[in-house]
């Protein structure tokens, strides 16, 4: 499974990504995590199983939503979860959006 996140720059979201690859890696789960820029989702949705969109650009959620929401699901992060570094929750959250 591949979940590709997006968020202002790539890299603020990088912990956020360590801690779901943790979470997944104890679960014995087999999962790409990756967090790009909005600029670049285009170079990498063809191999996503999954978008999630960080707060910070949800302004851009309308634009995925219509662009790839046919092809994967596109959702939001919560903002509680993405501030809180909640890996967690988020990967509970991508996985829900795959069943």
């Amino acid at each position: 499974m591949f979940i590709l996140l997006c968020c202002a720059a790539g890299m603020s979201t990088s912990l956020l990504v360590a801690r779901m690859e943790e979470a997944a890696k104890r679960r014995g789960i087999d999962a790409e995590i990756l967090a790009v820029s909005a600029e670049v989702v285009k170079d990498h949705i063809k191999n996503a199983d999954v978008l999630l969109i960080g707060p910070q650009i949800r302004y851009k959620y309308t634009y995925f939503k219509k662009e790839y929401g046919n092809e994967i699901p596109v959702e939001l992060i919560n903002p509680t979860d993405y501030g809180t570094v909640n890996g967690e929750k988020v990967l509970d959250f991508a996985l829900s959006l795959l069943a």
